[in-house]
């Protein structure tokens, strides 16, 4: 296969896929929308998995590379109720299953791993069209276009290249979360640091939530998560750092203190987050010269796949394509057959691990889940 393959967005799962490919001498190209690697923060930790995302690694040839960066004690992990009772509490036991990582040394080793230029940044797709014969054209915020035989949409939840494949557009799912950061917790902030502990912490009731991860050099990262309708969050004026987090502590009125702290205190203006779910079947018909991995295919609730999923399918095709060097049709359609299933089986257990955190019987949902006591209803 000679000819360059076109990847829109350099996330994981893109650049996972242009790695790959150029382990197997295939040229690739990537369009990213952001300015440079360091336009903006790649979020927090990301717990990489030994049965999808550590094969994308290895697939990738950087599995040293990722061990290099693991955060380590950050397995563990812990459930509390909203009095701040600990019910589970589970140490890292260094077995490696899932270390985590933090995500933007984890898009660095990607990044440093590909030939200059490999990534063009700057190039925000805006349309796209199909041009005949498996070719497309992309046309890009500065006016500018390229035309490929082999597209990937790598661009996330909100796809340019997905209207290509298919109607289906990213739905909510009725729950918000709400991002803020703690720094220097150990000495500024001892009590958030306590109950947080060592790894991840999951401070959980009916319909809402109070999750934090310890990430290197003291902070903590906090997700706050509410059932709410979209309109309840869009009522809340964000940039009033302030009066946000008070509006969104009120929820919590009747938690432990040290709990909701982690809101009160938190040193970084309050960011919402959506969260949205393509259909769990989502699939499309077979489109020459085109495919999508990651969100862009899958979107689904927050389970800790989502990242681990991206990689993985950007290895699958990678090694599709290599398998198939003459006939890129036939890398496609078989890296398709084996995602509709995998992200389908994906998608129904995020949607069991909402019904485990938020449903009616949390936190014991979870507990009886982690200890093999119960399972989601």
């Amino acid at each position: 296969m000679t000819s360059t393959v076109t990847i829109i967005g350099a996330g994981l799962g893109g650049l996972t896929l242009a790695r790959v490919l150029h382990v197997h001498g295939i040229p690739a190209t990537v369009y990213e929308a952001d300015t440079s690697p360091t336009a903006r923060t790649q979020g927090g930790l990301l717990d990489i998995h030994d049965h999808n995302g550590q094969l994308a690694l290895r697939a990738a040839g950087l599995f040293e590379e990722f061990l290099g960066i693991v955060h380590q004690g950050a397995e563990a992990s812990r459930v509390l109720d909203k009095d701040g009772k600990v019910l589970l509490d589970e140490p890292d036991d260094g077995n490696g299953r899932r270390p985590e990582v933090h995500r933007g040394a984890l898009r660095r080793i990607l990044l440093d791993s590909l030939p200059a230029g490999t990534v063009r940044w700057g190039h925000k797709a805006t349309a796209v069209r199909a041009l005949g014969g498996g070719r497309h054209e992309v046309t890009f915020t500065d006016g500018t276009t390229v035309t490929t035989r082999l597209l990937v949409g790598a661009d996330g939840a909100w796809s340019r290249i997905r209207p290509l494949l298919s109607d289906a557009e990213p739905e909510y799912v009725g729950t918000s979360m709400i991002e803020t950061y703690l720094f220097d917790a150990d000495t500024r902030h001892p009590v958030g640091a306590r109950v947080v502990g060592d790894g991840s912490l999951s401070a959980l009731a009916p319909g809402k939530g109070i999750s934090a991860h310890r990430e290197p050099d003291g902070v903590l990262h906090t997700y706050v998560s509410l059932d709410k309708p979209r309109e309840w969050l869009d009522a809340i004026d964000f940039t009033d750092a302030a009066a946000a987090r008070a509006r969104v502590a009120a929820e919590f009125h009747d938690w432990a203190p040290e709990l909701t702290a982690l809101i009160t205190d938190g040193e970084t203006a309050p960011v919402p987050r959506t969260v949205n779910s393509l259909p769990v079947e989502h699939r499309w018909d077979r489109v020459p010269g085109v495919t999508l991995l990651g969100d862009a295919a899958h979107l689904m609730p927050p389970s800790g796949e989502g990242a681990n999923l991206a990689m993985y399918d950007g290895a699958e095709l990678g090694n599709a394509l290599a398998a198939h060097p003459d006939d890129p049709e036939a890398a496609l359609g078989a890296y398709e057959e084996a995602l509709f299933p995998r992200s389908a089986a994906a998608a129904v257990d995020a949607f069991r691990v909402q019904r485990l955190c938020f449903g009616d019987d949390a936190p014991h949902s979870l507990v009886a889940f982690f200890t093999g006591h119960g399972q989601a209803g």
